[in-house]
């Protein structure tokens, strides 16, 4: 490293150590600084073994001042930020602009349409965090429809219905009411016989290509000018299953001469001979697409404010089409683009996640490797932190980018504070130590004196990391043992006190005993990790949190009985 990236690297760690200490009237943390700092400056991130090292003593210094000198060197270092923190209001008050058309008599009543296909990923957490908002906002009320009128394409999956329910709740939020559209069939079939009766309707059994062709030249079929009597004849016949798929369909009418062809006389029903799983659907053959259920329901359950993908502007076209028959009011619609994520090599696919988990690829949807909700929570992140994140996004119509730094700092800031710190060593070059204490007392938590000490024993020697291991004659110090020199392939304690991490830069290492460690095994989204930990760490309770210094948080998952396996959350 050299000594301008080492002055970048110092400078960015101060202005984030500033933010940390002001932002919590606390003292900084380097675990807390470096996550932030590497997800900024992506150049760092090959040094990533250094970086702790250059970070440590730049904390040191900043808790060292109080909160009237760290507020007046953030003004120096960082202005902006100091003034974006001084106004800062809660994320949704910041990020969400208010609703088009509420007044203080509006019942704002939005929904949730997810499709039962699979557990969610990380993307499908966007609309219950922005939705929930506007509900906490608005005082209003949530629906959790699940679209599950396509038991071909996207077919159901029976443990998803709950699984989503489970994941909406995890966020933080609660439908007031949840439906499952294939209970709803009968509804829809009386709507579509009301459409006929309108004269909104029609059966078509021209083959898919040939309509297509002749929707594209703004031709009429020729059954579009059928009697509704004949109509309704042969949709009942849809109802009864008596037709095989693709034999036969229900278009809406609308102008086929149109300039955009996506809306000329648009499929409401088709014919599908895969049975829903749902035993309770698996008698229905004739069903709604999307464009005709959303639209109903929407209508029956009063929903007056709707958002979706920009790629679906031409949904509320159709259904204004269907509204205009029945002469009912359209709700407010928003459209957003999409979330994009690059932190991970696995596509946010429901159906590319099912088929890795399918081939072995990956051991489940809380694989720490996959992006999903299930993996979050696994590897300990709060649902809020991901909430957070989401509403900071917005609402605007371009792409979005994601990045988990975001979650990773809402979560920090929520569990930082209650989290134990504990040693992991990885790949540990064991060094005997010479000449000083029997045990090291590194703090429960380097705020919170009250809670004490961890009590590790040093007698038989220690494990550190290999990149940790200073040059012969060098010094270090190992965190809440003292300073040792690097001699004669061992670690001899010198006795000197703290300043000479501040004022000599001699780097701050981690360590656990050679002898009374404990095996660990941590599940990271890069793979799983091999190491050893400080024995204090067998006595944790699955579900609990630990932040392995210089590393990062983790959940502890289970204890096992010659091991403990953890998941990695995040720096």
């Amino acid at each position: 490293m050299n000594d301008e990236l080492r002055e970048r690297i110092e400078h960015e760690a101060e202005k984030h150590a500033l933010l940390n200490a002001v932002k919590h009237d606390s003292e900084a943390d380097v675990g807390a600084v470096v996550g932030p700092l590497m997800g900024e400056n992506p150049d760092f991130r090959e040094y990533g073994d250094e970086v702790p090292g250059v970070v440590a003593p730049v904390v040191e210094r900043v808790n060292e001042l109080d909160t009237e000198g760290r507020e007046k060197r953030l003004e120096v270092v960082a202005p902006d930020q100091l003034t974006e923190l001084e106004s800062e209001d809660e994320t949704d008050d910041r990020a969400l602009p208010d609703l088009p058309n509420v007044d203080e008599d509006t019942d704002v009543r939005m929904r949730l349409a997810p499709n039962p296909n699979g557990p969610w990923h990380i993307g499908h957490a966007r609309m219950p965090a922005v939705v929930g908002r506007y509900k906490e906002r608005y005082d209003g009320w949530m629906l959790c429809r699940f679209d599950d009128t396509d038991p071909e394409t996207k077919r159901p999956d029976l443990e998803a219905y709950d699984a989503i329910l489970d994941a909406i709740d995890y966020l933080g939020f609660e439908p007031d009411e949840a439906v499952r559209a294939s209970d709803r069939m009968e509804t829809y079939y009386e709507h579509a016989r009301a459409l006929i009766d309108h004269g909104g309707a029609y059966t078509c059994s021209c083959p898919a290509a040939e309509f297509s062709d002749l929707k594209n030249n703004g031709e009429a079929c020729p059954h579009r000018d059928k009697d509704a009597e004949t109509t309704r004849e042969e949709f009942e016949a849809m109802v009864d299953g008596e037709y095989a798929a693709g034999e036969m369909v229900l278009r809406v009418r609308t102008d086929i001469e149109h300039k955009n062809p996506a809306l000329r006389d648009w499929v409401a029903f088709r014919m599908i001979d895969t049975p829903h799983p749902r035993e309770e659907a698996g008698e229905y053959r004739c069903w709604p697409l999307l464009d005709f259920q959303s639209g109903i329901d929407d209508h029956l359950f009063g929903i007056t404010h709707v958002i979706r993908g920009i790629d679906l502007q031409d949904s509320a076209k159709r259904q204004g089409f269907l509204y205009d028959y029945f002469d009912w009011e359209y709700p407010e619609v928003l459209h957003w683009g999409h979330v994009q994520i690059d932190a991970y090599d696995v596509k946010m696919s429901t159906s590319t996640i099912k088929a890795l988990i399918e081939t072995g690829d990956l051991d489940g949807w809380d694989d720490p490797r996959a992006p999903t909700i299930a993996s979050l929570r696994r590897r300990g992140i709060r649902g809020g932190a991901i909430t957070d994140a989401m509403a900071n996004l917005g609402t605007s119509t371009s792409n979005v980018d994601l990045a988990m730094s975001s979650i990773y700092a809402a979560n920090r800031d929520r569990i930082d504070d209650a989290t134990d710190r504990a040693f992991l060593v990885r790949d540990g070059v064991e060094k005997a130590v010479i000449n000083g204490p029997e045990t090291g007392e590194p703090p429960v938590h380097p705020n919170h004196e009250e809670r004490g000490v961890r009590e590790i024993p040093v007698e038989g020697g220690v494990l550190v990391e290999p990149d940790d291991v200073p040059p012969n004659g060098q010094r270090a110090w190992l965190k809440g043992y003292g300073s040792v020199r690097h001699t004669r392939d061992a670690f001899e304690f010198t006795g000197d006190g703290i300043e000479v991490v501040r004022e000599e830069d001699v780097p701050v290492i981690h360590w656990v005993p050679a002898d009374s460690n404990h095996p660990l095994r941590l599940r990271t989204p890069d793979g799983d990790v091999e190491g050893h930990a400080e024995p204090g760490i067998a006595s944790y309770d699955p579900d609990e949190m630990v932040q392995f210094e210089r590393i990062g948080f983790a959940r502890i998952d289970r204890q096992e009985d010659d091991r403990t396996v953890a998941y990695f959350a995040h720096p």
